[in-house]
């Protein structure tokens, strides 16, 4: 990688892992909410007793921890770059009583793997982090056996995703936030129908599909909201911080009159996402 992409990456890295806590705090709240995509990938990849997968950028450890307790002859590899989360899926792996559960802390653009290592390979919201994605989609395909399945998801278009614009359409009516360079990791990099698959296509694999998924967040109230983004979400908690305590109130405000509707109702915090499953060739 370049030198930017590998800055990039230590940057991550440091933030993950300063953000582990706020994760292990939500970790029930966030699974949740992410369920059903982490459904979507393990049925996708229709997994045998016996396959041996990957799961990258696994964070807690999902969809990785689901996997493993269907592959009870086989065993997942779950990566990620910030120790700090994997922490956290190694303490759920033990409370779930899982042996074939393994942590590594590693970058998907260099993966420690030989090549064709892998059954499955699966990625739940990660891939759009990734500082080289073009580099990410050859290590993955490498890495993955002849005939084996690959299932990754990304967020959709921001209009599909209120859970996260409704917070950052706050804060920009109060902050004056700069908007990232084009291109640069971020929620929405890959949000274009099509785009993931272009990207596997160009790293050679072809005939692969795209699939909405659609649901809400639920949250019981604003205030739960709130504090959820404020602990997990690094582009809300650095504006937050780092704003006086009248400008914390007045995206407050902003935030919570626009989560209710002319009825008087708390709007759906609705998300869109959208999972692209191929498979390599035999």
């Amino acid at each position: 990688m370049l030198t930017e992409q590998l800055e990039i990456r230590e940057k991550q890295k440091a933030s993950w892992n300063k953000f582990s806590p706020g994760w292990k705090k939500w970790d029930d709240f966030t699974m949740q909410f992410l369920q059903i995509q982490g459904d979507k990938i393990v049925e996708a990849l229709d997994l045998k007793e016996d396959y041996k997968v990957l799961d990258i950028a696994s964070g807690t450890g999902e969809p990785g921890l689901t996997i493993a307790a269907k592959v009870s002859q086989g065993f997942v590899t779950a990566i990620d770059l910030a120790e700090g989360m994997l922490e956290i899926a190694r303490e759920k792996q033990v409370e779930q009583n899982l042996n074939n559960f393994f942590t590594l802390a590693a970058d998907v653009c260099e993966l420690p793997f030989e090549n064709n290592s892998f059954d499955a390979i699966s990625c739940r919201l990660g891939f759009m982090f990734f500082p080289d994605m073009q580099l990410a989609a050859k290590e993955m395909v490498r890495v993955l056996k002849p005939g084996g399945k690959l299932a990754i998801t990304v967020w959709a278009e921001p209009e599909k995703n209120r859970w996260i614009t409704a917070m950052m359409g706050a804060i920009k009516s109060v902050v004056d936030v700069p908007a990232p360079p084009a291109g640069a990791p971020g929620m929405f990099r890959c949000s274009q129908p099509g785009f993931i698959t272009s990207i596997f296509e160009k790293a050679g694999l072809l005939g692969g599909v795209e699939t909405d998924i659609d649901g809400a967040i639920n949250c019981q109230s604003s205030d739960q909201y709130w504090e959820f983004m404020n602990d997990v979400v690094p582009p809300v908690v650095a504006v937050i911080q780092s704003s006086e305590e009248s400008v914390k109130n007045q995206i407050k405000r902003e935030l919570y009159s626009g989560l209710i509707d002319s009825y008087g109702k708390q709007k759906d915090l609705i998300f869109g996402a959208r999972m692209y499953m191929v498979q390599k060739p035999v």
